[in-house]
This record gives structure tokens, sequence and C-alpha cells, in this order.
């Protein structure tokens, strides 16, 4: 390996497509590039809100918490008196959010439990709402002024408006079915 050379040219190729691919990437996909890359919404853990934590009471089985919280997301075999309920979501165009509530129990029963700061239901749901810009649309119709500004198509000469006929007679039309009489 020592005896080979890598073309000058090649090493350009290599090194232009590398600067350009590095020009293309933003952390926050705004500045550098017009393009922002798709970025997976990441949703993690159990949604507990104010309102689930206010039913906690000390002293219920560790199945009604479980039907009030959900399964915790971390169960550990060191501290088996403690779930932990961790919830993160990352979404592109809102906040990265995360919560964390720590269940406490002595044998079978709810000691304490600690919270941070937990969102209403309704909080929470305005919180990770994102309200995506409405395209800008091109109108489908033309109205008048519109319309006479079109220029006229090739060979064709402007056609003169239409005149009513100076004599329309009404059309009769016999009826659909016959008279049954």
């Amino acid at each position: 390996m020592l005896g080979m050379t890598i073309p000058s040219w090649r090493f350009g190729a290599v090194l232009l497509a590398s600067l350009l691919a590095a020009g293309c990437m933003s952390s926050r996909g705004e500045g550098v590039s017009p393009w922002t890359p798709y970025r997976m919404e990441v949703v993690q853990g159990n949604v507990v809100t104010r309102e689930m934590v206010e039913q906690l009471r000390p002293g219920l089985a560790r199945e009604q918490v479980r039907n009030l919280l959900g399964s915790p997301l971390l169960t550990d075999i060191f501290h088996a008196d403690r779930w932990d309920y961790v919830f993160t979501i990352r979404r592109q165009g809102a906040a990265p959010q995360q919560r964390r509530v720590t269940v406490y129990f002595e044998g079978d029963r709810l000691a304490r439990h600690e919270a941070s700061d937990l969102p209403s239901e309704r909080e929470f749901v305005a919180a990770i709402d994102v309200v995506k810009p409405e395209p800008r649309r091109k109108p489908l119709e033309l109205n008048e002024a519109q319309l006479r500004a079109l220029p006229l198509p090739a060979g064709r000469p402007a056609a003169a408006p239409a005149a009513p006929a100076a004599s329309a007679v009404p059309r009769v039309y016999p009826p659909l079915e016959p008279d049954a009489r």
C-alpha cells in the first residue's frame, strides 16, 4: 500500500462531494439548506397528566396504580418498590418535552410519589399540537380583469360579443308522457 498513490482528481472529487454533502446538513433544518430533512417524531414512555397524579392516594395497591398511570417505563430489580414513569417527546415544530413521575411502594401499597411539573390534559394537547402553515395555492379561477389581460391565441381575430337574437321565439316541447285521459 505504501507504493500506491491516489490520483489527485479522485481525491479532489471525494473532497468536493464531502463538502457538498456537509453543506446540505443543518442541525435544525434552517440556515444553510433550504430543504428540511424529515425527522421522525420520537415519543417514549407514558403520558402522565396532572389529573392522573391527583388521583393517587397513599395505600393504593400496585394494580390500582397501574390502572391509573399505566405500566411503568422503568422497573428496577434492585429497587422493586419504585416505579418510574418517564415521558419524552420530540416533534418537529414543537419544543421537546420530558416529564418524570416516580412512585414508591411499601410492600404492595403506595407510600408516596414524586412528580415534575405536570401539565393538565388540555395543556399537554396544546403543547404538542403543531399547526402546520397552509401552503400557498394559486387561485383556480381568473377574474374578469385577468381574463382580459390574457393574450389572444395566434391566428384568431377577437370575437365580437354575441348579440341577443332579435326574433327570440320561445320553443315549445311536446310532453314526455302521453296524456292519459
